[in-house]
């Protein structure tokens, strides 16, 4: 009785992860996986470099401050004043970028989203395979355009470190068939991939920063539902032991 006790509680749950995943998958579209894991901080740490040194240039992060990013991130003040702040905020300020809305509204046309909630509207995937498929388009007003969001207003800010794609296009159509590298840029195919696979990581993060404490405190919500359903188990075995 009390494996099946225990079985149930364990199909219970992989049940809930597996539907769990198979919305998400669904909801993706055939989009690369991203792969992501909030709980890497060496990954959430190298996101975070690659954000500030790219992104936030544009980008705000305003639901997120200085002084969370530390405290999550296993870094010190002086680490993310140093190497993180690039506009001169406070510590217990939120991540805004320094780019003011009307320059923005000027070089673009529209001024650049804050990332801080990307994520979690678009899904981990969707930003993943975005940040891969930048390619060349000398018809675009900046020069560049994604295969996964068409015709956006924003250049590739990973250039320099992924190279630059050319589109190959079926035949006497417009579509996209493949993406080609065709210059290289200052890492490989593979350590691209890696390093949006780490952005992508930390704007997941960004998008929920409770989640690292949400996940924390469910291993110990777990253990105790298990511990309780034994101590109920062995207590009704105790009130009906008589009975037979």
């Amino acid at each position: 009785m009390t494996k099946r006790v225990f079985s149930s509680i364990a199909l219970a749950f992989g049940l809930l992860v597996g539907v769990g995943s198979s919305a998400m998958a669904a909801e993706e579209g055939g989009l690369p996986s991203a792969g992501t894991n909030v709980g890497d901080q060496a990954s959430l740490q190298r996101g975070a470099k690659l954000f500030f040194n790219y992104c936030v240039g544009c980008h705000s992060l305003k639901y997120v401050r200085y002084s969370r990013l530390a405290e999550d991130l296993g870094l010190s003040e002086k680490d993310v004043m140093d190497n993180l702040n690039m506009t001169g905020a406070k510590f217990g300020e939120p991540v805004v970028s320094h780019m003011p809305e009307a320059n923005a509204q000027q070089y673009f046309g529209k001024a650049p989203p804050d990332l801080s909630l990307e994520v979690r509207a678009k899904g981990a995937d969707w930003v993943f395979g975005y940040l891969n498929a930048f390619y060349l388009d000398p018809s675009r007003p900046v020069g560049w355009n994604n295969v996964v969001f068409p015709n956006a207003s924003m250049p590739n800010p990973l250039w320099e470190l992924q190279g630059t794609q050319i589109a190959v296009k079926k035949e006497g159509e417009d579509t996209v068939e493949k993406l080609e590298l065709a210059h290289p840029g200052k890492l490989s195919p593979e350590q691209y991939h890696q390093a949006t696979r780490d952005l992508t990581n930390f704007l997941e993060y960004a998008a929920e920063p409770a989640a690292l404490q949400r996940q924390h405190y469910g291993i110990w919500v777990l253990l105790f539902l298990a511990g309780f359903t034994f101590l109920a188990y062995m207590l009704k075995k105790e009130f009906w032991k008589d009975v037979h």
